[in-house]
């Protein structure tokens, strides 16, 4: 079977990486997921849609892991393909807390490390793997409001958000041949909702709302937001607006 479709999506075990995956799947696609878990019924997905996939069980804010499990495989990607796609979706919202609180170092570094290192490593993988192919490639960061205005307690969060969004602009600016988008993908029901409704108002004033959100059935389905992504990310618009907004095209 030849492959026209080469893409890699972090994150993909559960949520909007799994429903993005799950999106993708189809013949000639060779589908590369990362993520620290496992996913059986995703590969029976795949092998019923005769799609190829290949599961890197890793975590992508570790050095080491990130060095000898992903960089091979993404060093060894297929150079048949037509068009290559990189979906940057792992992300967490933690530490949340207030700034006087924000001390401990350890948690504020895994943040960046997943949010912004892995990105910026996983991307230049990318482009040394598809550097000189005749392909469409495209590179789809997912990102957040939050980097583009400031919430109490999302001190870390927001920070990491804005130093993504402020990666891809140099990117395209960097590569004229590529298109590239940092997209922040609106309020989704996962479980990052989760871990922000059952914070404490003291380390995030804004937690009310989010649970009246959730409460009202406001939150946005992963496959659904997953969806309007993959078709946005097939239009010829993709990569005209480098900070996008999913809700802008649904």
């Amino acid at each position: 079977m030849s492959i026209t479709t080469v893409a890699i999506v972090t994150g993909a075990s559960k949520g909007l990486g799994l429903a993005l995956a799950q999106g993708l799947l189809g013949p000639n696609v060779h589908l590369i997921t990362i993520a620290r878990g496992q996913n059986s019924p995703l590969a029976e997905q795949a092998t019923l849609a005769s799609c190829t996939l290949k599961h890197v069980q890793a975590d992508l804010s570790d050095p080491a892991s990130f060095n000898t499990v992903i960089q091979p495989v993404i060093a060894a990607l297929p150079r048949a393909a037509s068009r290559y796609l990189l979906i940057n979706n792992a992300g967490v919202v933690a530490p949340i807390g207030l700034a006087p609180s924000l001390d401990k170092l350890l948690a504020i570094n895994q943040a960046f490390s997943l949010n912004v290192s892995s990105v910026i490593a996983l991307t230049a993988l990318f482009l040394q793997a598809t550097q000189g192919l005749n392909a469409d490639r495209r590179v789809l960061n997912i990102s957040s409001g939050a980097g583009r205005g400031p919430t109490s307690g999302w001190g870390v969060y927001c920070a990491t958000k804005a130093a993504l969004d402020m990666y891809t602009q140099v990117v395209q600016a960097e590569n004229h041949d590529l298109r590239i988008v940092s997209l922040a993908p609106g309020v989704i029901d996962t479980d990052m909702q989760s871990t922000i409704r059952d914070t404490s108002s003291s380390d995030f004033p804004n937690v009310d709302r989010f649970v009246q959100l959730h409460q009202h059935g406001q939150l946005a389905q992963a496959s659904t937001i997953a969806n309007a992504i993959l078709t946005y990310m097939n239009s010829a618009d993709f990569g005209t607006t480098v900070l996008d907004d999913i809700r802008h095209h649904l």
